[in-house]
């Protein structure tokens, strides 16, 4: 290796050049290790990386120390070697920068400590010198591959003082290659979550470019984490020190910025700026589909919501249900007020996500103060609009409106990290729609059930008379459905002539239709047998009346006339108008139908309706049904009416309430499903001691 002071050409060389000019900054070094590193990897010279790297690092730290000047930094590399010149704008002679003696010794070690730099050089480059220029001055140094000619190109004078090349092209700027590898750089298209390393490719291939220490990129999805370390390069910077820092353009609720711990140049920032819009592309991308995912899931969690509030009818349950969706998905707390007739609120179902804040929560739901939740909730609710809700719970009411009535108020808790954002908002509002219709909804089910429930009784006797002698007993089951009236009747009256009249029936249909002919039925019976007219005459009256007035519905129905007879047995007269024959349990054991059917009313001009007389003793009872019981089903199977006479059998000698309850229960056990028909069992029977 030589020391020279004279520059030799460089022209007719197929080179690779770049110069830069980089600040007086403890960051120059790593910047023009990067100049070198992208200029050896163009020139393929990558076996002379840690020479190359070593020395530039050495001359620019050395320049930095002492001159305190700018550097002007000239890379030219070809296919055998790489020149670097480093070069200041200090004034005072060369021998400060060539102190010490020639490093002639094989042991890199012996060196003085002031002068290292230039003992580095000596000692591992093929050629080295000094350059003199009027604005300062300057060190180059050559290494060549092992083997190759030692006449490489050298630094001309002019050119150490230049940072653009005589056409004016910035050859300060990157290489094509590095360019290319930048733009190119692209997210793992199978990864689960490829943004973290994507983001970490593009942050150390511009640091490597720039020369960057150290960098850090930093984003906030907006979901309360705050700011997160998306992807790191090199070391962490010191306290105190000037970082390039570039915004990422994302949109809200995402915010971000790009950090590199790099020497301000005339790249830096540009290529800074096109790393951020590249990962800005990427992370707009994942925030678009964030948000179609997250929308998504809210239409999901909205349908399931909707499907859970529509099974319940009952109002208590489905103001309960409320709270236990919203929370904690939605908010910290959540309540649900309702409006009386007189518009006061009053607090229905309450949740919080830790269940220790409850008795709080209570608290300061039922606050009546001039600024407490119950006044911003009467606001809420008189308003019709949203209202925010201040400390201690924090969050917003919604009011509850369905069918333009104001039902109440849905208040929800802020998250713990964070406020709701608009698509939580709006789930919200949505959320409330959906449960106001779902209270309407089942308070008007439970007005029809109370309508139902009082229309039905009023077609029922409210007691069955007690009569000497004679033992009545009754058991009715509505259809599943409560909010429907059913068709069955039974009624026990008294005839002008002494005897008792037993009457079961069943109205054709459901609802308010069946329940108008029912109550037609019933008081056409009580009218005609009220005036002594024979219980035949009375069945053809009836079905006159039904053929005009019935809308198309019929109605089968079971008479009997009961009075005492001879021997303390009891003489009954049976008329049936298309109804099920009645069992005859006798007291004995044993049980068998009685009867002979007849035509239904309302469907014929005239009828048939055959007497049955026969006498019941002592103990004997006599068992009504409607078709509810025999009709019962447990999948494709019928209860039918030889199981209702096996049931009967073994109740031979209990009394009619026995009767009527063993049956009922058999019926109702026979399937778990709810009844699809009333129900109706009505027993008579001889309780002569």
């Amino acid at each position: 290796m030589s020391a020279e002071t004279g520059p030799v050409s460089t022209e007719g060389r197929d080179e690779h050049v770049r110069r830069v000019r980089l600040p007086a900054d403890r960051r120059t070094p790593a910047a023009a290790r990067a100049v070198v590193r992208s200029v050896l990897s163009e020139a393929h010279l990558d076996d002379l990386a840690n020479e190359a790297l070593l020395l530039t690092t050495e001359l620019s730290t050395n320049a930095v120390e002492h001159a305190r000047t700018e550097l002007d930094i000239e890379v030219v590399a070809d296919r055998i070697g790489l020149t670097v010149t480093v070069s200041d704008f200090a004034s005072g002679p060369v021998e400060e920068l060539i102190v010490g003696v020639r490093n002639d010794t094989t042991d890199i070690g012996e060196v003085s400590e002031r002068g290292r730099g230039l003992l580095l050089v000596d000692h591992f480059a093929s050629r080295w010198g000094t350059t003199y220029l009027p604005t300062g001055k300057g060190v180059w140094f050559r290494l060549d591959r092992p083997g190759a000619a030692g006449n490489g190109p050298v630094p001309r004078p002019e050119a150490a003082s230049a940072v653009t090349d005589p056409t004016g092209s910035d050859s300060s700027a990157p290489s094509a290659g590095a360019m290319s590898e930048l733009m190119q750089t692209t997210p793992d298209p199978y990864a689960e979550d490829p943004l973290p390393d994507f983001a970490t490719s593009l942050l150390t291939r511009v640091a490597e470019m720039v020369g960057a220490a150290g960098g850090v990129v930093h984003l906030d999805r907006g979901e309360g984490q705050g700011r997160q370390v998306l992807a790191r390069y090199g070391r962490q910077p010191r306290p105190g020190t000037e970082l390039l820092r570039v915004p990422l353009t994302v949109h809200r609720p995402y915010s971000g910025e790009l950090e590199l711990d790099a020497a301000p140049s005339a790249y830096a920032r540009p290529l800074a700026v096109l790393t951020a819009e590249r990962l800005s592309l990427h992370l707009e991308n994942d925030r678009l589909r964030r948000a179609d995912v997250r929308r998504q899931a809210w239409l999901t969690f909205l349908a399931e919501a909707s499907e859970l509030l529509a099974q319940s009818l009952d109002v208590e349950l489905t103001m309960a249900l409320i709270p236990q969706l919203v929370v904690p998905r939605l908010g910290q707390w959540c309540a649900v007020h309702t409006t009386d007739e007189w518009g006061r609120l009053r607090l229905a179902a309450a949740s919080h996500a830790d269940e220790s804040m409850l008795p709080q929560l209570d608290a300061v739901l039922r606050d009546t103060g001039p600024d407490s939740v119950q006044t911003r909730l009467r606001e809420a609710s008189r308003n019709g609009t949203q209202t925010p809700l201040g400390a201690p719970m924090e969050g917003f009411a919604v009011p509850l409106i369905a069918r333009g009535q104001r039902l109440g108020t849905l208040a929800v808790g802020r998250h713990q990290r964070h406020r709701h954002d608009p698509d939580e908002v709006a789930v919200l509002e949505d959320v409330a729609r959906r449960a106001a219709l779902a209270i309407e909804n089942a308070r008007i089910h439970a007005e029809r059930r109370r309508v139902a429930h009082t229309l039905q009784q009023s077609l029922l006797p409210p007691v069955l008379p007690v009569v000497e002698g004679i033992g009545f007993a009754a058991e009715y089951v509505p259809t599943g459905d409560d909010a429907d009236v059913g068709g069955d009747f039974y009624d026990v009256l008294p005839l002008p002539d002494g005897r008792w009249l037993v009457v079961i029936g069943d109205v054709s249909g459901k609802g308010v239709q069946a329940a108008a002919v029912t109550g037609l039925v019933r008081d056409v019976i009580r009218v005609l047998v009220g005036d002594g007219k024979p219980l035949p005459e009375a069945l053809a009256r009836l079905n006159e009346t039904l053929c005009e007035r019935g809308g198309g519905r019929y109605c089968t129905l079971a008479l009997a006339a009961v009075r005492p007879g001879d021997d303390d047995q009891l003489d009954v007269s049976l008329h049936l108008a298309g109804h099920d024959r009645p069992v005859l349990l006798r007291s004995g054991g044993g049980a068998d139908f009685i009867g002979t059917g007849g035509t239904a009313l309302g469907l014929l001009d005239s009828i048939a309706s055959p007497t049955a007389e026969f006498p019941l003793d002592p103990g004997d009872a006599l068992i009504f049904y409607t078709d509810g019981v025999t009709e019962r089903r447990r999948g494709r199977e019928l209860f039918g009416t030889d199981r209702l006479r096996e049931a009967a059998a073994p109740l031979a000698g209990y009394s009619a309430d026995v009767v009527a309850a063993r049956l009922r229960s058999t019926a109702i056990g026979f399937s778990p499903e709810t009844p699809r028909d009333d129900i109706a069992i009505l027993v008579l029977r001889n309780d002569a001691a």
